[in-house]
């Protein structure tokens, strides 16, 4: 045993859970651990806004499969994370959010910069600990990275009150026990069976995969089983990249903003396989009229998804790798069948599509054009309709090389999350595809990437409106537009130049790809503004509350 302060402890675990960098933000209730960080080997990278913390280590996560780290100190700290938390919450993502708290003294007494941290978050975390004294720092900091990253991953929040950080202990790293918490990895060989004989006896299967493939690394076996059946398959926004978009089995993404092949043959299907999906309401349009052909057999880590929201014919709890590796087996090569030829068919006559403009740029082809110069990028969204066109047209095959906030779609995610993906594979591009609107909640970030030399793009389809919002306004309520313009400000150009970042325009078609080259070329934090038409709308569309075969093709 080695004696050491509670603030050098917090760092032995985190050296013994292989951490190599974390995102944060110091405060007064911190310094004991600042200064212990201040000769520590573990790289901290300081941002501008705790919130950009917490995506940070959010987009390190995903692009890694390694757990995320962020710090914030005591009271608005440690609120600040609280969207970033619940981020990561809603999309299964593995961290450990830090917090820094008022000595163990102070706790209810309202003390200056006092916040309930563990309460404020309990809704949005797997589990969290208030630490009381020094000696709880190992054992809870062990818990906190195996919970945090087995069964279904998310995030797991630790209080550290200031005087526990001073006060010394003997350190050893204990063991893991959890005897309460056994999250279900093998799976129940009769309920495969049961599932493999379904499929191969199906008319038209389809595969509708989620983020739980990218989590449980199964996209291999997603892979060979789709093959093996001639199946079809769909992903859910999470799930975009586990399933390679040029195969010819592929069908995109599925649900509101899905393809019209996807959503037609889940509605035509008469089974569907859902594999760490959980049936949301942006993927089923109404519940009361979806999929109503189709037995339903699902695959979760969760059994609390499995029958939530949708009925299921074939339970099967388990790690996705494990359940798809065990199907396999029971799975002998079926050759094309009518129903290859009848989906082929759809997706010859509705394909994803623009019309195109030699004057106004649009921004589909902006993505594709970063596919096109840049096709193993990994691509980190904001929200609303950047994010829908960056899933719809990239080109994805990859399963770690797409982030964005599914769950609660959180505005402002996509720049720091994109610094932490950076950070976490620094041999990749990164490209942050974002809007006007969204890439201002936390545009601040670019000061933590040019400091840190952290070489991020981002390439702002700027339309000069609240483009999602506004896009429903059009559509169904009468074209009010309530607060959803922004106009022509800031200058993004000027705004880079000011953070020490490289900024680039295009305002017409002729430009957009030397702008894309200049930015992708560039050794630097890079802004690429493409200003692009207001009313240009996501499409196609399947209006709230329809069904999923009454998805509307929107002409911009």
């Amino acid at each position: 045993m080695t004696k050491m302060s509670g603030a050098e402890a917090i760092l032995a675990c985190l050296k013994e859970e292989g951490v190599d960098v974390m995102f944060g933000l110091p405060g007064g209730v911190l310094l004991p651990l600042y200064d212990a960080i201040y000769s520590s080997d573990i790289r901290h990278i300081l941002v501008r806004h705790e919130q950009g913390a917490a995506h940070a280590a959010d987009g390190y996560a995903r692009a890694t499969g390694k757990v995320g780290v962020c710090l914030a100190t005591s009271g608005p700290g440690a609120t600040n994370l609280v969207t970033g938390i619940a981020t990561a919450y809603m999309d299964s993502v593995p961290m450990v959010a830090m917090t820094g708290q008022v000595a163990t003294s102070l706790i209810g007494r309202d003390a200056f910069q006092e916040a309930d941290i563990t309460g404020i978050t309990m809704p949005v975390t797997k589990h969290s600990y208030l630490l009381r004294s020094a000696k709880e720092i190992p054992k809870a900091f062990r818990e906190a990275f195996y919970i945090a990253r087995s069964g279904r991953p998310g995030p797991v929040l630790i209080d550290l009150p200031r005087d526990i950080t001073v006060e010394e202990i003997e350190f050893s790293y204990p063991e893991i026990h959890l005897p309460g918490y056994q999250p279900s990895v093998k799976v129940h060989q009769m309920q495969i069976k049961k599932a493999a004989k379904a499929l191969v006896e199906a008319e038209r299967p389809v595969i509708y995969a989620g983020g739980g493939i990218r989590y449980a690394e199964a996209h291999l076996e997603l892979f060979e089983l789709a093959v093996r059946l001639n199946a079809p398959v769909t992903t859910t926004l999470m799930g975009v990249g586990c399933f390679p978009e040029e195969n010819p089995l592929s069908l995109g993404m599925l649900g509101m903003h899905g393809t019209k092949y996807a959503n037609y043959a889940m509605q035509e299907a008469d089974i569907i396989l859902a594999v760490g999906a959980r049936f949301d309401d942006r993927v089923t349009g109404s519940i009361a009229t979806f999929a109503p052909k189709a037995k339903i057999i699902h695959i979760d880590i969760d059994p609390a998804e499995i029958g939530k929201n949708v009925r299921v014919d074939i339970p099967v709890v388990g790690d996705a790798k494990n359940a798809l590796s065990e199907m396999l087996k029971h799975v002998s090569p079926r050759p094309r069948t009518a129903w290859n030829d009848k989906v082929d068919y759809w997706k010859k006559e509705f394909p994803l599509r623009y019309v195109m403009s030699e004057e106004v740029i649009k921004p589909q082809f902006v993505v594709e054009k970063i596919c096109e110069l840049s096709p193993d990028a990994i691509i980190v969204t904001e929200v609303g309709q950047n994010q829908m066109w960056a899933a719809q047209f990239f080109t994805h095959k990859d399963p770690r090389r797409f982030i964005s906030s599914g769950g609660l779609g959180t505005m402002g995610y996509g720049l720091p999350a994109a610094i932490g993906a950076k950070v976490g594979r620094p041999d990749c591009e990164v490209v942050d595809i974002a809007g006007d609107g969204s890439i201002q909640m936390n545009i601040q970030e670019l000061a933590t990437a040019v400091l840190n030399d952290i070489p991020v793009k981002v390439a702002i389809l700027n339309n000069g409106v609240l483009g999602m919002v506004r896009q429903w306004q059009e559509l169904f309520f009468c074209e009010r537009y309530s607060h959803t313009t922004l106009g022509s400000c800031p200058d993004f150009v000027k705004l880079a130049e000011a953070y020490g970042a490289l900024g680039l325009r295009a305002t017409k078609p002729s430009e957009v790809e030397d702008v894309i080259k200049e930015g992708l070329a560039s050794d630097k934090p890079t802004v690429m503004d493409f200003v692009v038409h207001s009313k240009e709308m996501v499409s196609p569309m399947v209006p709230a509350g329809a069904s999923l075969e009454e998805i509307m093709q929107l002409e911009g």
